[in-house]
């Protein structure tokens, strides 16, 4: 019996000892795989092209001789945290180790391309972003150029393949703009020569980046991103303010759950290309069924076909985490104030005292 416990005893012992080798091996390889590929490399310069992603700058690196494993960079590069690369030149060397590379990657690389600087704001759409662009590059790249782009349903489909955020969902032949709502509102430094793909491409990185972050949250909702997106900007242009977007995302998702329509006024401007502010809807407008972005038609439950604007990060937080109340109304007055109410009743004696105090919102 005692010698049945002794070789038990020795089976553990050799046991953890194999374990410690192992691990002791799989250090090595691992500090080996990011160690320098030559010591006595000379520097160079290294480009990244707009829209490469880190994935495939370590691929190339590693084709080139660069780095040892492109494999052994993507697991470093996560355990210590990821990384967004810009275009542009890197002093590099293969004598440097993967983990100094990445950090030089890190830093931002310099480029002898002039740029500009654009700033699309939240809530914008599609039209407005191909009239900015016209307007900043002196029509080098026009407003017809960038819709027609939206349109090419092969370079769709690649976006598709790319970007796990972009589904089927763009393809809808209903939907106006295929990439409405994805395209990040932001400041963007742009390439004076660039292309539209790669002013497509920088923005679609951005959207990237930003819901990478909640993408948690996104698969743990009841939303698909399509869906998401398409909610949250209506709740970007229904919103006056920051402590609104809450409340309103709330009185919508009381809609959706109890199968009322939205009512939404900004899908009926966006559904007939009215920007919001040059005059007031048309009740034929209203009443139109013809398009499935019009959530003031009589007949339309559930959300419009698309995206109606491009939302921000705000309004894409407050629709994931709408208020929890007993409101289905809301109305603004001319001063951006916004009134909730419980019942139709109550919605339409705050629309009357605005309207008697001089306060009602008209375009």
């Amino acid at each position: 019996m005692t010698k049945r416990k002794l070789n038990f005893k020795r089976v553990l012992v050799v046991l953890f000892l194999l374990f410690l080798i192992l691990v002791c091996a799989g250090v090595g390889v691992f500090f080996y795989e990011l160690s320098p590929v030559d010591k006595n490399s000379e520097e160079v310069t290294y480009e990244v092209k707009s829209g490469m992603t880190v994935n495939e700058i370590f691929d190339d690196m590693e084709s080139k001789g660069i780095i040892r494993s492109a494999l052994f960079m993507r697991l470093y590069s996560k355990f210590v945290g990821g990384i967004n690369v810009e275009a542009g030149s890197y002093v590099i060397s293969s004598s440097m180790s993967s983990r100094e590379i990445r950090d030089v990657l890190k830093e931002g690389g310099k480029s002898s391309r002039e740029t500009f600087t654009i700033t699309f704001k939240e809530g914008k759409n599609v039209r407005d972003l191909a009239l900015l662009l016209e307007n900043t590059t002196n029509k080098r790249i026009t407003k017809e150029e960038f819709i027609n782009k939206l349109k090419d349903e092969d370079y769709l489909k690649e976006l598709i393949n790319k970007y796990w955020f972009l589904t089927s969902d763009i393809l809808d032949d209903d939907i106006y703009y295929s990439l409405e709502g994805y395209l990040f509102p932001n400041t963007y430094e742009i390439y004076k020569d660039a292309s539209v793909e790669e002013v497509i491409t920088k923005m679609l990185d951005e959207t990237l980046r930003q819901l990478n972050k909640i993408k948690e949250d996104i698969e743990d909702s009841n939303y698909s991103v399509h869906e998401l997106l398409t909610l949250a900007s209506i709740v970007e242009l229904e919103s006056n303010n920051k402590n609104d977007r809450d409340d309103i995302s709330g009185v919508f998702t009381n809609r959706l759950n109890d199968g009322w329509a939205l009512e939404s006024c900004v899908s009926t401007f966006y559904a007939f290309d009215i920007n919001m502010g040059d005059r007031d809807l048309r009740t034929s407008e209203i009443e139109d069924c013809s398009t499935k972005y019009n959530t003031r038609c009589k007949t339309f439950t559930g959300l419009p076909i698309g995206p109606i604007g491009n939302p921000g990060t705000e309004s894409i937080i407050a629709t994931l985490n709408p208020s929890e109340h007993d409101y289905y109304f809301f109305q603004s007055d001319k001063n951006m104030k916004t009134y909730f109410a419980k019942t139709y009743s109550e919605h339409v004696s705050i629309n009357n005292r605005l309207k008697n105090e001089g306060l009602w919102l008209e375009y």
